[in-house]
């Protein structure tokens, strides 16, 4: 018997076989703050990262591999994510302390890392307290808020690559800039070696707080969202942020099907029960629209955003405005 064109097997069928898990259709949606979007046509869970490069390495190099994260600041488009959707679970949220060095897998939440960096009195990762979301996405984005950013404590970032590759990168050798990394988009990072400074305990936990503080005033935390939508922009009249030419564009409180935009923090969208993927970007892009029309200052999207639309073809989305 002739083996089965390959273009006739299903993805999972073409796929290496891992010590993790391999699962067909998967929701996205209950793995993303949103909780909107559609499935995964695969996803991986490695079991460790010699799993992942195991992975990496045998799997045929046209099948495209994305990475996620706990979802805080994605959307996923409502047609689902073609290929491979990778996600680090429990083995990579290992932590070590040595001295003033945390040795941390990519997938420890922040709020872990700065609650460990808190009670070793190493201070320096308060601010990680106040950003949701994991290791390796506040490293690929370069996270950051309350004065500080994840660029500030970066030592060396261990990372693989599509060819499962292994790649150690200094901190200096990141590119980071504001809300922005310069390494390869393939490079999927597995751990990081971060450096804080000698601090006082109490003094520490009280920053923490203050910021928990300020978060639960000022963003609606307690809604489904992705976090800041937009990155403040380097020019913008006075030096206004983002949510301020939201807030100037008229578009406080504005709607889409069941996406809103946050009348507490107008950088925030919100899935207020009923929302699509589609609802939620179709906003953001109107947003973009009004703040342009009346600036002329081009919002850029800080939420990432894969897969395709239901109806599998992305067409206009990710146009600039005014362009």
């Amino acid at each position: 018997m002739m083996a089965a064109d390959k273009t006739t097997l299903r993805l999972i069928d073409r796929l290496p076989s891992v010590r993790g898990r391999l699962i067909e259709g998967a929701s996205l949606a209950k793995l993303t703050w949103f909780r909107v979007g559609g499935p995964a046509e695969v996803l991986f869970r490695p079991a460790d990262a010699d799993d992942l490069v195991a992975f990496l390495a045998a799997t045929p190099v046209d099948i495209p591999i994305a990475m996620i994260g706990v979802g805080s600041n994605l959307l996923v488009r409502d047609g689902g994510v073609p290929g491979v959707t990778v996600r680090l679970g429990e083995p990579f949220t290992r932590l070590d302390i040595d001295g003033m060095d945390i040795a941390a897998g990519a997938g420890l939440s922040n709020l872990k890392l700065a609650n460990a960096a808190r009670d070793a009195s190493l201070t320096g990762f308060e601010f990680l307290s106040g950003i949701p979301g994991s290791l390796g996405g506040t490293l690929r984005m370069n996270a950051g808020a309350y004065g500080a950013e994840i660029a500030d404590v970066t030592v060396s970032v261990t990372a693989v690559d599509r060819a499962g590759t292994r790649h150690e990168i200094a901190g200096l050798n990141m590119g980071f800039s504001y809300r922005h990394s310069a390494v390869a988009e393939d490079l999927i990072f597995v751990s990081a070696r971060l450096r804080g400074r000698p601090g006082d305990l109490a003094a520490i936990a009280e920053r923490m707080a203050r910021i928990q503080t300020e978060r639960e005033e000022t963003q609606p935390i307690k809604t489904p969202t992705g976090g800041s939508t937009f990155v403040n922009p380097a020019a913008a009249p006075g030096g206004a942020k983002a949510w301020e030419l939201v807030d100037r564009a008229g578009c406080r409180g504005l709607t889409r099907g069941g996406a809103m935009v946050s009348e507490k923090h107008t950088n925030f969208l919100v899935n207020m029960g009923t929302a699509t993927a589609a609802d939620l970007e179709g906003l953001g892009e109107e947003v973009r629209r009004r703040v342009f029309a009346q600036t002329g200052v081009r919002l850029e999207w800080e939420i990432r955003r894969i897969g395709l639309p239901a109806d599998g073809t992305l067409h206009a989305l990710d146009d600039e405005v005014g362009r």
